[in-house]
């Protein structure tokens, strides 16, 4: 005769739901408790992890250009320094358009400044508050006597800014070599990879990884594309309006908006501030129309247009992630935010794609030549 099972009284208690709320609640915090370390952890190794992740993004923009030179009888090594010398041409081209422009305008920006210091000392004058010019001399003595007093932190911070320059240096490095090392042996260094995972987990995990790759790349074309054409259209107002630095206007609204959303408004907030210090309130309202009607382009038009089904993130999610990532690590955390969620996001539902199927269906394989990590 079959014995049915003993009945916890404690259990019979505690109502079905509850049980079921508290199951989902213990593991969600060990979820969380693990990001978390996760977390902590990339802050500990902040100078490592930071460049690690910068130099992933940049490789996925030069593995699928040295992939296609491959795939067109180009030898492997010719095709690499074929992508490094695009990446390092765009690099010094736009520094050195950039510099050439401020040396030629720094005779009219010295008027324009000398112009702006008169506008701002007559305004001090009439101000309500009667900030005269004696006020103004003594208020630059106090500060010259602090600076006296706290030389001692100017001189910690100038040596602290040194230390980052030196880590800036260190991260440049770490960047080169894992964009020259993803190009060389990307597929064998991601093979690697999923074999520190146990046997059955490694199939899927390709899978999710290679789908994780796919929309990496495609993130890091698209943003670069579309901060072009924001950088087009703000520098080109700001051209045709005679706002002074125009094109380093341009360079800056273009490096901006790599960082979505979020980027491109500052960097056109500081055109239009520009636009007010040297040609007044009009041409500063006008570059206005100008930067909202580039950015209402790229959030309505360019964005749902060129990702369509490709990076699935709602712009929702895209600035809370920027805002969250601003919050934890700065610019660098605002830049990597949406890459990050974006292929997390891809890998996520790729793993469940592929569970879905009962493990029939099959990993790609990766090809040393294919766009894959």
């Amino acid at each position: 005769m079959r014995r049915e099972p003993s009945r916890d009284p404690a259990n019979d208690a505690i109502p079905p739901g509850l049980r079921i709320g508290a199951a989902f609640a213990w593991r969600l915090l060990v979820i969380g408790a693990a990001i978390g370390a996760v977390l902590a952890l990339a802050w500990v190794l902040s100078d490592v992890v930071v460049p690690f992740l910068i130099g992933v993004i940049l490789a996925a923009l030069l593995v699928p250009l040295s992939a296609f030179l491959q795939r067109h009888r180009c030898p492997k090594w010719l095709a690499i320094i074929v992508a490094w010398i695009v990446l390092l041409g765009v690099i010094a081209g736009l520094t050195s358009l950039v510099t050439e422009r401020v040396l030629n305008e720094i005779p009219t920006l010295q008027k324009q400044i000398a112009g702006v210091g008169d506008q701002l000392k007559s305004l001090l004058a009439t101000h309500p508050f009667g900030l005269d010019a004696a006020k103004v001399s003594r208020y630059m003595t106090e500060l010259g006597q602090w600076l006296q007093s706290h030389a001692s932190d100017v001189g910690l911070r100038a040596a602290a800014a040194g230390l980052r320059i030196v880590h800036m240096l260190e991260g440049i490095f770490i960047m080169i070599f894992v964009i020259l090392f993803a190009m060389i042996d990307g597929a064998e260094i991601w093979a690697w990879v999923t074999r520190l995972f146990p046997r059955r987990a490694r199939a899927r995990l390709d899978f999710a990884g290679h789908a994780g790759w796919i929309t990496l790349t495609a993130f890091a074309r698209v943003q670069i594309f579309v901060a072009a054409i924001d950088a087009v259209g703000i520098g080109v107002g700001a051209w045709l309006l005679g706002v002074p630095l125009a094109t380093p206007i341009a360079v800056t609204v273009f490096f901006g908006a790599l960082v979505p959303i979020l980027g491109s408004i500052v960097a056109g907030a500081a055109a239009v501030l520009i636009a007010f210090l040297f040609n007044g309130l009009d041409h500063a309202l006008i570059m206005l129309g100008v930067v909202l009607l580039v950015n209402q382009l790229e959030g309505n038009v360019l964005h749902p247009f060129l990702t369509g089904g490709v990076v699935k993130v709602h712009p929702l999610g895209v600035v809370i992630g920027v805002i969250a990532g601003a919050a934890v690590g700065g610019v660098a955390g605002a830049f990597l935010a949406v890459p990050i969620i974006a292929t997390a996001n891809a890998m996520i539902n790729a793993a469940a794609e592929y569970s879905s199927d009962e493990g029939v269906r099959e990993a790609p394989a990766p090809d040393n030549n294919e766009a894959h990590p």
